[in-house]
């Protein structure tokens, strides 16, 4: 299995525990609010684990517009995932988001020129036929959050194809630092009608969804580096394990059969779409994307 794919994994774990704490503090606190304060402690780890580089030279590009639309469509794909979170079930926001690697083959084919072999295509379709099980359109009233959520994972296929482009040329602290800045003074200007100020206890938590994803964020940009989109975004298929822990365990949300077949589907389909990637393992002896400029 190649390393990105493996950073990947834990990447995706890390931001399913964020994605639960996000819920937790949905009901009390407005999307633009935990996306403020969330989004500006996601800075922390890169601040920490900053080498070489200087914050000053965020700016210095040399693919300004797709970083600038990276920086867009991520702070749009964030608040339609934080709404979702906090209107419909956990399991069903994962769901709808795992129709994001189909975005992202399709766009890795058109605009990357990646090649993607045929037994890929057939997984990622069987994947999505996972997806419908799940959500069964037509059986059941989908609410506002269903739709807000696919139109998140548009927006997250765009962000990972663009970053899979941009990545290996461009400064971390431009890709981490710009989004960031861009992302603070949206939420900031937005929450600010229906400010509320957070308790202790808010603010903790505020604090660990930050943290979670920015280490999140920092180990897919590595993956992006070292891997092709379309081999990184099945992986995210992993989360639907952590969407059935978490909503049966935190918010008494338990899925009924047939979704669970689905989810299985959807994550055996995924998982085979990694896994039957033949390029040897290459290891490192250092945790390098701990390091900037590698």
């Amino acid at each position: 299995m190649p390393v990105g794919v493996v950073f990947a994994f834990l990447a995706y774990a890390i931001f399913s525990m964020a994605d639960a704490l996000i819920k937790t503090t949905g009901s009390s606190l407005s999307v633009f609010e935990i996306a403020f304060f969330t989004t500006s402690f996601s800075i922390i780890p890169a601040m920490l684990t900053k080498r070489g580089e200087r914050w000053r030279d965020a700016y210095k590009l040399h693919h300004p517009w797709l970083v600038h639309l990276r920086c867009l469509t991520a702070i749009s794909g964030t608040a339609c995932v934080m709404y979702a979170f906090t209107h419909i079930a956990f399991a069903d926001v994962y769901s709808i988001g795992f129709t994001t690697p189909l975005f992202v083959t399709l766009l890795s084919v058109l605009l990357l020129r990646e090649h993607v072999a045929l037994h890929r295509w057939v997984l990622l379709f069987i994947s999505f036929l996972g997806v419908v099980l799940v959500i069964r359109p037509g059986l059941r009233e989908l609410e506002t959050g269903h739709f807000v959520m696919m139109a998140g994972a548009v927006f997250g296929a765009i962000t990972t194809t663009v970053l899979r482009h941009v990545a290996p040329k461009e400064r971390r602290v431009s890709l981490v630092g710009l989004q960031v800045l861009y992302s603070a003074i949206v939420n900031f200007v937005l929450m600010l009608p229906t400010f509320v100020v957070p308790t202790l206890e808010q603010l903790a938590m505020l604090l660990g969804i930050g943290l979670l994803g920015g280490v999140g964020g920092l180990l897919l940009i590595q993956a992006s580096k070292q891997t092709p989109a379309n081999l990184i975004a099945p992986v995210q298929y992993s989360q639907l394990i952590w969407a059935i822990l978490f909503g049966a365990l935190f918010f008494g949300e338990y899925p009924d059969w047939i979704a669970i077949v689905g989810m299985l589907v959807v994550v055996g389909a995924g998982l085979l779409n990694v896994l039957t990637e033949r390029t040897p393992i290459r290891w490192k002896p250092r945790i390098f994307f701990f390091r900037i400029g590698q």
